[in-house]
């Protein structure tokens, strides 16, 4: 397993600068993007110019957009493009995003139990042809012993993301978890959800602390802590930041204070409380996201 040092150097050496970027989201030394998830609600097409219009310079991008840029089929027909689609397909994608000024740092592409090798490999050439060094992808503990080795073959960190089953000891939720997950192979590493881990009832600024050079990149909700050894449901449990448990500022003041090079994605997933749409929302947290910064 890679030391600390060496994991940093790995993530650093692999993020693109962005020559063309003339407005920047961080705050206070801190990068505030989001993952295209926050979105979901518009068109693939209409995501850049709304990630513009907030004021972002990062991104983490849901698979499924990235192929839609790329010109894939809204669902029909998807497994024959994706044994057709080249380099250059998202070689493209990139170049929109680069091309607003925006720094596309990380692929989201989420891998079920049923997922094949081929489709696990198709995620990483993806991820190549982006030019991404990181994949998040919400999965299992069985699936990510089958990634290790696509992950130290492509030299391209693969995030487990954690959400809050504290029951399922093949779910990404508690530190023994995520450190089994870690020890599997040098490129392979955490994207810790603040809000999840807070409704799984752990402390993530003392779990930043302590295992801060195997993240790759934050999620940012605000949750309440559910009831010990219990979940509660995400559309439920999931708030305007500022009315959780969730320490979203602590995180953040502890990211400028201590200077990790660790992105913070806002994903928007209190739409039952929303009082606007995806942008205003965003724009929303984006702003509460500069005052824990001012």
């Amino acid at each position: 397993m890679k030391t600390r040092r060496e994991f940093g150097k790995v993530l650093l050496a692999g993020i693109p600068a962005v020559a063309s970027c003339t407005v920047s989201s961080r705050v206070g030394g801190v990068e505030i993007g989001l993952i295209t998830y926050s979105l979901r609600s518009m068109p693939a097409a209409s995501m850049i110019p709304a990630i513009a219009k907030i004021g972002l310079s990062e991104v983490e991008l849901m698979s499924g957009d990235a192929e839609a840029l790329a010109g894939a089929p809204h669902s029909f027909g998807l497994s024959m493009w994706r044994s057709s689609a080249t380099p250059k397909d998202f070689h493209l994608v990139r170049k929109k995003f680069t091309d607003a000024g925006i720094d596309l740092r990380i692929l989201c592409f989420n891998m079920p139990v049923s997922i094949s090798d081929a489709e696990i490999d198709y995620a990483f050439r993806m991820a190549q042809a982006l030019q991404v060094k990181v994949i998040s992808s919400s999965s299992t503990v069985a699936v990510a012993r089958r990634v290790a080795p696509f992950a130290a073959k492509y030299k391209i960190i693969w995030a487990a993301h954690g959400h809050d089953n504290v029951k399922d000891p093949e779910q990404f939720a508690t530190p023994e978890v995520f450190a089994k997950v870690v020890a599997m192979g040098p490129y392979m590493g955490i994207n810790l959800d603040i809000g999840h881990f807070t409704a799984a009832g752990f402390d993530a600024v003392s779990y930043i602390k302590e295992n801060h050079a195997h993240i790759t990149h934050l999620h940012l909700k605000d949750r309440k802590k559910s009831p010990q050894g219990q979940m509660t449901p995400i559309l439920d449990n999931n708030f305007p930041w500022g009315e959780g448990d969730t320490p979203i500022c602590d995180v953040l003041q502890l990211l400028k204070r201590e200077h990790y090079n660790i992105p913070a994605n806002v994903e928007f997933e209190y739409a039952a409380r929303a009082k606007g749409d995806a942008i205003a929302e965003v724009e929303r947290c984006f702003d509460y996201a500069k005052k824990c910064l001012a």
